[in-house]
Protein backbone atom coordinates (compact mmCIF):
# COMPACT_ATOMS: atom_id res chain seq x y z
CA UNK A 1 0.00 0.00 0.00
CA UNK A 2 1.40 3.67 -0.87
CA UNK A 3 0.13 7.10 -0.70
CA UNK A 4 -1.99 7.21 -3.72
CA UNK A 5 -3.59 3.95 -2.77
CA UNK A 6 -7.14 5.17 -2.90
CA UNK A 7 -7.83 3.18 0.65
CA UNK A 8 -5.08 5.07 2.52
CA UNK A 9 -6.46 8.65 0.88
CA UNK A 10 -9.87 7.96 1.83
CA UNK A 11 -8.48 6.71 5.65
CA UNK A 12 -6.27 9.72 5.84
CA UNK A 13 -9.36 12.19 4.70
CA UNK A 14 -10.86 10.72 7.91
CA UNK A 15 -8.27 11.17 10.24
CA UNK A 16 -8.29 15.10 8.98
CA UNK A 17 -11.33 15.65 9.59
CA UNK A 18 -11.72 14.13 12.64
CA UNK A 19 -9.10 16.69 13.49
CA UNK A 20 -11.22 19.38 12.69
CA UNK A 21 -14.42 18.40 14.18
CA UNK A 22 -12.64 17.88 17.66
CA UNK A 23 -10.84 21.35 17.56
CA UNK A 24 -13.60 23.06 16.20
CA UNK A 25 -17.16 21.65 16.75
CA UNK A 26 -18.43 22.47 20.09
CA UNK A 27 -20.42 18.85 20.24
CA UNK A 28 -17.35 17.11 19.30
CA UNK A 29 -14.83 18.73 21.51
CA UNK A 30 -16.85 17.72 24.46
CA UNK A 31 -17.15 13.93 23.53
CA UNK A 32 -15.30 11.44 26.14
CA UNK A 33 -15.25 7.64 25.91
CA UNK A 34 -17.75 7.20 28.16
CA UNK A 35 -20.44 9.58 26.39
CA UNK A 36 -19.31 7.97 23.12
CA UNK A 37 -19.55 4.30 24.33
CA UNK A 38 -23.93 4.23 24.19
CA UNK A 39 -23.74 5.95 20.87
CA UNK A 40 -21.67 3.15 19.59
CA UNK A 41 -23.17 0.24 20.66
CA UNK A 42 -26.58 2.01 18.99
CA UNK A 43 -24.37 2.43 15.84
CA UNK A 44 -23.34 -1.59 16.16
CA UNK A 45 -26.98 -2.82 16.43
CA UNK A 46 -28.13 -0.25 13.18
CA UNK A 47 -25.87 -2.07 11.28
CA UNK A 48 -27.07 -5.43 12.42
CA UNK A 49 -30.51 -4.45 11.26
CA UNK A 50 -29.07 -3.72 7.83
CA UNK A 51 -27.36 -7.24 7.91
CA UNK A 52 -31.08 -8.41 8.86
CA UNK A 53 -32.27 -6.96 5.96
CA UNK A 54 -29.72 -7.67 3.55
CA UNK A 55 -29.85 -3.83 2.74
CA UNK A 56 -26.39 -3.53 1.70
CA UNK A 57 -26.24 0.32 0.98
CA UNK A 58 -27.54 0.85 4.72
CA UNK A 59 -24.70 -1.66 5.51
CA UNK A 60 -22.18 0.73 4.34
CA UNK A 61 -23.26 3.76 5.50
CA UNK A 62 -23.57 1.73 9.54
CA UNK A 63 -19.98 0.74 8.50
CA UNK A 64 -18.73 4.26 8.07
CA UNK A 65 -20.43 5.17 10.95
CA UNK A 66 -18.86 2.95 13.43
CA UNK A 67 -15.35 3.37 11.69
CA UNK A 68 -15.55 7.13 12.63
CA UNK A 69 -16.78 5.87 16.23
CA UNK A 70 -13.37 4.01 15.99
CA UNK A 71 -11.39 7.24 15.01
CA UNK A 72 -13.21 9.40 17.28
CA UNK A 73 -11.95 7.09 20.66
CA UNK A 74 -8.62 7.17 18.91
CA UNK A 75 -8.42 10.41 18.92
CA UNK A 76 -9.25 11.07 22.35
CA UNK A 77 -6.69 8.26 23.71
CA UNK A 78 -4.26 10.43 22.03
CA UNK A 79 -5.60 13.68 23.81
CA UNK A 80 -4.52 11.60 27.12
CA UNK A 81 -1.52 10.40 26.07
CA UNK A 82 -2.62 6.86 26.16
CA UNK A 83 -2.66 5.48 22.21
CA UNK A 84 -2.98 7.21 19.06
CA UNK A 85 -4.76 5.71 15.83
CA UNK A 86 -1.26 3.52 14.67
CA UNK A 87 -0.94 2.18 17.98
CA UNK A 88 -4.36 0.70 17.25
CA UNK A 89 -3.97 -0.28 13.97
CA UNK A 90 -0.48 -1.73 14.54
CA UNK A 91 -1.95 -3.40 17.98
CA UNK A 92 -4.58 -5.09 15.51
CA UNK A 93 -2.25 -5.87 12.68
CA UNK A 94 0.33 -7.65 15.63
CA UNK A 95 -2.78 -9.71 16.63
CA UNK A 96 -3.53 -11.35 13.80
CA UNK A 97 -0.01 -11.98 12.48
CA UNK A 98 0.51 -13.57 16.05
CA UNK A 99 -3.10 -15.31 16.64
CA UNK A 100 -2.69 -17.15 12.61
CA UNK A 101 0.95 -19.04 12.82
CA UNK A 102 -0.72 -21.43 9.84
CA UNK A 103 -0.87 -18.52 7.47
CA UNK A 104 2.25 -16.33 8.90
CA UNK A 105 4.48 -19.42 10.49
CA UNK A 106 5.06 -23.41 9.72
CA UNK A 107 1.58 -24.44 11.63
CA UNK A 108 -0.29 -26.57 9.99
CA UNK A 109 -4.39 -26.72 10.40
CA UNK A 110 -6.89 -28.97 8.85
CA UNK A 111 -10.16 -26.79 9.08
CA UNK A 112 -11.70 -23.90 10.73
CA UNK A 113 -11.77 -25.53 14.38
CA UNK A 114 -8.37 -25.96 14.48
CA UNK A 115 -7.89 -22.70 13.55
CA UNK A 116 -10.54 -21.48 16.70
CA UNK A 117 -8.58 -24.17 18.82
CA UNK A 118 -5.67 -22.37 18.27
CA UNK A 119 -6.72 -18.81 18.13
CA UNK A 120 -7.97 -19.68 21.99
CA UNK A 121 -4.74 -21.21 22.87
CA UNK A 122 -2.49 -18.67 21.54
CA UNK A 123 -5.09 -15.73 23.27
CA UNK A 124 -4.79 -17.86 26.57
CA UNK A 125 -0.90 -17.77 26.47
CA UNK A 126 -0.82 -14.00 25.56
CA UNK A 127 -2.72 -13.41 28.81
CA UNK A 128 -0.45 -15.43 30.69
CA UNK A 129 2.62 -14.26 29.47
CA UNK A 130 2.95 -12.04 32.85
CA UNK A 131 3.42 -15.59 34.44
CA UNK A 132 0.11 -15.96 36.47
CA UNK A 133 -1.08 -18.33 33.25
CA UNK A 134 -2.49 -20.84 35.67
CA UNK A 135 -4.81 -18.17 37.15
CA UNK A 136 -5.89 -16.78 33.78
CA UNK A 137 -9.67 -18.30 32.37
CA UNK A 138 -10.38 -19.45 28.81
CA UNK A 139 -14.00 -17.51 29.78
CA UNK A 140 -12.24 -13.84 30.74
CA UNK A 141 -12.56 -12.39 26.63
CA UNK A 142 -16.34 -12.62 27.06
CA UNK A 143 -17.73 -9.56 28.22
CA UNK A 144 -20.34 -8.73 30.81
CA UNK A 145 -22.36 -6.57 28.78
CA UNK A 146 -23.32 -8.82 26.35
CA UNK A 147 -26.84 -9.73 25.49
CA UNK A 148 -27.87 -12.69 27.54
CA UNK A 149 -28.13 -14.90 24.00
CA UNK A 150 -24.77 -13.40 22.82
CA UNK A 151 -23.02 -14.30 26.12
CA UNK A 152 -23.69 -17.89 25.99
CA UNK A 153 -22.86 -18.70 22.65
CA UNK A 154 -19.80 -16.75 23.61
CA UNK A 155 -18.89 -19.19 26.66
CA UNK A 156 -19.67 -22.04 24.54
CA UNK A 157 -17.36 -21.10 22.13
CA UNK A 158 -14.55 -20.66 24.00
CA UNK A 159 -14.94 -23.69 26.35
CA UNK A 160 -14.95 -25.64 22.91
CA UNK A 161 -11.58 -23.71 21.65
CA UNK A 162 -9.77 -25.65 24.50
CA UNK A 163 -11.94 -28.93 23.79
CA UNK A 164 -14.65 -28.55 26.79
CA UNK A 165 -17.37 -29.37 24.66
CA UNK A 166 -19.92 -32.47 23.34
CA UNK A 167 -18.87 -34.89 20.60
CA UNK A 168 -21.88 -35.08 18.44
CA UNK A 169 -24.73 -32.96 17.74
CA UNK A 170 -27.07 -36.30 19.09
CA UNK A 171 -26.35 -35.29 22.61
CA UNK A 172 -26.89 -32.22 22.53
CA UNK A 173 -30.38 -32.66 21.42
CA UNK A 174 -31.18 -35.09 24.14
CA UNK A 175 -29.49 -32.50 26.68
CA UNK A 176 -32.36 -30.42 25.85
CA UNK A 177 -34.87 -32.61 26.05
CA UNK A 178 -33.70 -33.35 29.89
CA UNK A 179 -33.31 -29.76 30.14
CA UNK A 180 -37.19 -29.69 29.67
CA UNK A 181 -38.49 -32.49 30.89
CA UNK A 182 -36.38 -30.96 34.46
CA UNK A 183 -38.17 -27.74 33.99
CA UNK A 184 -41.72 -29.33 33.34
CA UNK A 185 -40.78 -30.70 36.64
CA UNK A 186 -39.90 -27.47 38.80
CA UNK A 187 -43.22 -25.87 37.14
CA UNK A 188 -45.43 -28.54 38.17
CA UNK A 189 -44.28 -28.57 41.46
CA UNK A 190 -44.47 -25.07 41.98
CA UNK A 191 -40.98 -24.71 42.31
CA UNK A 192 -38.34 -21.16 42.97
CA UNK A 193 -36.27 -23.65 40.49
CA UNK A 194 -38.10 -22.91 37.77
CA UNK A 195 -36.17 -19.53 36.36
CA UNK A 196 -32.82 -21.74 36.97
CA UNK A 197 -34.27 -24.71 34.99
CA UNK A 198 -35.42 -22.03 32.22
CA UNK A 199 -32.05 -20.86 32.19
CA UNK A 200 -30.78 -24.01 31.56
CA UNK A 201 -33.18 -24.75 28.86
CA UNK A 202 -32.01 -21.55 26.98
CA UNK A 203 -28.17 -22.62 27.61
CA UNK A 204 -28.97 -25.73 26.10
CA UNK A 205 -30.69 -24.86 23.26
CA UNK A 206 -28.07 -22.19 22.30
CA UNK A 207 -25.85 -24.99 22.61
CA UNK A 208 -27.71 -26.99 20.16
CA UNK A 209 -27.88 -24.12 17.59
CA UNK A 210 -24.34 -23.92 17.70
CA UNK A 211 -23.77 -27.62 17.04
CA UNK A 212 -26.10 -26.80 13.56
CA UNK A 213 -24.38 -23.30 12.26
CA UNK A 214 -27.61 -21.39 13.62
CA UNK A 215 -26.38 -17.80 15.71
CA UNK A 216 -29.63 -18.19 17.80
CA UNK A 217 -29.32 -14.23 18.72
CA UNK A 218 -29.64 -14.09 14.55
CA UNK A 219 -32.65 -16.65 14.29
CA UNK A 220 -34.35 -15.15 17.43
CA UNK A 221 -34.19 -11.66 16.00
CA UNK A 222 -35.82 -13.01 12.38
CA UNK A 223 -38.98 -14.73 14.41
CA UNK A 224 -39.44 -11.42 15.86
CA UNK A 225 -39.45 -9.81 12.65
CA UNK A 226 -41.72 -12.43 11.42
CA UNK A 227 -44.20 -12.11 14.23
CA UNK A 228 -43.91 -8.01 13.84
CA UNK A 229 -44.91 -8.30 10.46
CA UNK A 230 -48.05 -11.20 10.36
CA UNK A 231 -49.35 -8.81 13.87
CA UNK A 232 -49.12 -5.68 11.84
CA UNK A 233 -51.41 -7.57 9.05
CA UNK A 234 -53.96 -8.47 11.85
CA UNK A 235 -54.15 -5.09 12.63
CA UNK A 236 -54.50 -3.87 9.76
CA UNK A 237 -56.18 -6.38 7.71
CA UNK A 238 -58.93 -6.43 10.51
CA UNK A 239 -59.21 -2.57 10.97
CA UNK A 240 -60.12 -2.63 7.26
CA UNK A 241 -62.91 -4.93 8.22
CA UNK A 242 -64.66 -2.81 10.83
CA UNK A 243 -62.96 -5.04 13.21
CA UNK A 244 -60.99 -4.32 16.72
CA UNK A 245 -58.55 -6.46 18.41
CA UNK A 246 -59.85 -6.65 21.53
CA UNK A 247 -62.90 -7.61 20.94
CA UNK A 248 -62.34 -10.17 18.34
CA UNK A 249 -62.21 -14.08 19.56
CA UNK A 250 -58.55 -15.70 19.28
CA UNK A 251 -59.93 -17.73 16.59
CA UNK A 252 -61.09 -14.83 14.63
CA UNK A 253 -57.51 -13.29 14.87
CA UNK A 254 -56.01 -16.70 14.00
CA UNK A 255 -58.05 -16.79 10.96
CA UNK A 256 -56.17 -13.37 9.83
CA UNK A 257 -52.61 -14.62 11.39
CA UNK A 258 -52.91 -17.71 8.85
CA UNK A 259 -53.55 -15.12 5.62
CA UNK A 260 -50.35 -13.27 6.87
CA UNK A 261 -48.75 -16.80 7.04
CA UNK A 262 -50.07 -17.31 3.18
CA UNK A 263 -48.99 -13.96 2.04
CA UNK A 264 -45.42 -14.46 3.10
CA UNK A 265 -45.47 -17.79 1.04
Amino acid sequence: MNGNDPRAVAFLRLLAIMDDLRTKCPWDRKQTLETLRPLTIEETYELGDAILENDLEAVRKELGDLLLHMVFYARIGSEQGAFDITDVLNGICDKLIHRHPHIYGDVQVRDEEEVKANWERIKLAEKGADGAAAERSVLEGVPKGLPSLVKAMRIQDKARGVGFDWEHRDQVWDKVHEELAELRREVDAGSDRRVDEMGDVLFSVVNYARFIGVDPDEALERTNRKFIRRFRFLERESRKDGRRLGEMTLAEMDAYWDRAKEEER
